[in-house]
């Protein structure tokens, strides 16, 4: 009988015990987080045959490859999506030598670390090949199973259950997801509905593992065993040790084995066939365990316990419809057909505003309608826009345009300073994916990118309808006025453009060119999109020649054609009048096909935007 077939027998007559945190223990000895724990399997193999003989001694049935992250995603960000194969290979061949023909070797999967389609880059064919890939790896290695472990996304197991059931379909599949202390996923699902999605696709053992410690998790294996309606359900529950503690500078995790072989019994009591450990669980951990748990058979509840939780505690609130009584003065204006202007601030390199909210003033006076504020454009390290844009507020009665860029936070972050930026009654959000730094100050930074522009959109359209990103609903709904940018001098115009047409379908509200002068790259891009939302044009003024050649030959996206040059070298030492008369005959041109204008004055040079402005417009 083949391995495979055994571990399925033996699910029927005892609970079978699973190891402990790979991660916990490579970190005990040593290994940084910074390391590819992944990659140990090729340049330490030691070390990670070591973990897997204390699991072993520790009475472990099963054992774990240590290849949670060997998708070519999440081994791209140390360098290592070359060696796909040869890491999940090595790692299940060294699981299979400790495991020997008594224990059995399960293939552990994590989540791709990228988000899918629409609101990330990744598309369910990718998705599919990166599993697939990892997959095979793990089969021609030994493994006895598919352990997938940490999704939070229906739809990303499912593409992961897809791609086990064609790489090798007769290899037992435990699925698991990852619940907060809410007994939700991040995407909000349900544990029951988890539990019945899982078993309709195929899994032999669903179940939840990670995030939270043993007791949060029980409501979960509660919900699971008297909600779902899956008749003789398999369970696999791997709980956290409790939540960690920083510990003379290392992580600890609170949870005593005792106190985790107690409710590794209640688990069994409950139904469950597989009992484990993930983050903070230990040798000791699993030891005491599999003690608990010894010559149980998995009960199989039949009655319909009344849970405490009931459906009405775990249902979302329903978003407050309420409108907010500050809406957006620039979506007013453009609704009622005003030609709109907008002056752009880039926020100071040092801690000195005056000159910045002076120049707000001088917009402000000069009829500007709205004050752009960039967010470390060029990847350079700049004040945050925000603690800017309230500055300029404090002082000067002008709404605001706050860039937002997807390079230096992930999700979490983008949500928490959108909210934070309402909350201080900002309503316009000019989405943007951000220079990446590696042409910055800091080209050795780490660039976050969870999401593009197109999926930072979606984060705002959702907020407005009152759901997160995960599309759990909120007690409150935002009232954003969503921007995008757009570039019709682009290299490549026709991604630009089919990017722009997505971040309209995301629910962009208006849009921002690059600067720009001459009508037929315009033309072009009006011409072609047919733009259904207001775009205000980009003018940049130039301050002479060697400025005009700077941005056309160094700086990425920007075209100044020939001609604009030359009349800047002719120029001379009038560069700064001669910029500002190009400017404005451009923008006079422009006016009848664009809905605003955006301003970007060289080096703060404020006078620069309202001379075009009055040349222009007047």
């Amino acid at each position: 009988m083949k391995r495979s077939e055994q571990f399925v027998e033996r699910l029927q007559t005892e609970v079978l015990v699973c190891d402990g945190a790979m991660g916990t223990e490579l970190y005990k000895r040593g290994v940084s987080f910074d390391h590819s724990f992944d990659e140990l399997c090729l340049s330490h193999p030691d070390i990670v045959r070591s973990v897997h003989q204390d699991y072993r001694d520790a009475g472990a049935h099963i054992l774990l490859t240590n290849s949670f992250g060997g998708n070519v995603y999440r081994l791209a960000t140390r360098g290592h999506e070359e060696h796909v194969h040869a890491i999940n290979h090595a790692a299940a061949q060294i699981a299979r030598e400790v495991a020997g023909e008594d224990r059995f070797v399960a293939g552990s999967i994590g989540p791709l670390g990228k988000r899918l389609m629409p609101t990330g880059k990744i598309s369910e064919d990718d998705a599919l090949k990166a599993f697939s890939d990892q997959m095979q790896a793990l089969v021609e290695g030994g493994v006895d199973a598919f352990f997938m472990e940490t999704f939070s996304d229906l739809r990303e197991i499912t593409i992961a259950m897809n791609a086990a059931k064609t790489v090798a379909p007769d290899r037992p599949i435990v699925a698991h997801m990852t619940f907060t202390d809410d007994s939700k996923t991040l995407h909000g699902y349900k544990p029951e509905e988890v539990a019945r999605t899982l078993t309709d696709l195929g899994a032999t053992v669903v179940g939840a593992n990670c995030s939270v410690g043993p007791q949060p998790i029980m409501d979960v294996v509660e919900r699971m065993v008297y909600k779902s309606g899956v008749a003789n359900l398999k369970l696999s529950i791997m709980p956290n040790a409790g939540l960690p503690k920083i510990h003379e500078g290392r992580f600890v995790y609170v949870c005593s084995p005792e106190y985790m072989a107690d409710y590794a019994r209640e688990f069994a009591q409950l139904g469950c066939h597989i009992v484990g450990g993930c983050c903070g669980t230990g040798p000791e951990h699993i030891r005491q365990m599999r003690q608990s748990v010894e010559g149980m058979t998995p009960a199989h509840p039949t009655g319909r316990k009344a849970l405490e939780l009931d459906d009405a505690s775990l249902a979302a609130p329903t978003a407050d419809s309420t409108p907010s009584p500050h809406q957006s003065g620039l979506r007013a204006k453009l609704e009622a057909g005003q030609f709109v202007s907008s002056v752009e601030i880039d926020p100071p390199r040092g801690i000195d505003v005056e000159k910045l909210i002076r120049g707000a003033e001088l917009c402000r006076s000069n009829n500007v309608d709205c004050i752009n504020i960039a967010d470390s454009p060029l990847a350079r390290a700049r004040m945050s826009p925000m603690a800017l844009s309230n500055l300029i507020c404090s002082e000067v009665d002008i709404e605001i345009i706050l860039h937002m860029s997807c390079r230096d936070r992930n999700v979490i972050g983008l949500q928490s300073e959108i909210m934070g930026a309402y909350a201080q009654g900002r309503r316009n959000i000019l989405c943007v994916t951000g220079d990446p730094p590696q042409v910055g100050d800091y080209p050795n930074a780490t660039g976050v990118y969870d999401v593009d522009a197109i999926g930072l959109v979606t984060l705002c359209s959702r907020l407005n309808a009152g759901v997160d990103l995960a599309g759990r609903s909120m007690k409150y709904h935002t009232d954003l006025f969503v921007g995008v940018a757009v570039n019709p001098t682009a290299e490549d115009v026709d991604l630009e453009f089919a990017r722009f047409q997505k971040k309209v379908a995301a629910g962009a509200h208006f849009a921002m060119t690059q600067p720009l002068y001459e009508l037929d790259s315009l033309k072009r891009f009006l011409d072609t999109c047919k733009p259904t939302i207001p775009i205000l044009v980009g003018v940049l003024p130039l301050r002479n020649v060697r400025h005009a050649r700077f941005l056309h030959n160094e700086v990425p996206g920007m075209f100044i054609p020939e001609h604009i040059q030359e009349r800047m070298a002719a120029a001379d030492e009038r560069g700064p009048e001669e910029g500002v008369l190009i400017a404005q005959q451009f923008l006079t041109q422009a006016k009848p096909l664009a809905q605003g204008v955006y301003l970007m004055p060289p080096f703060n040079q404020f006078w620069m935007a309202t001379q075009v402005l009055d040349g222009a417009l007047s």
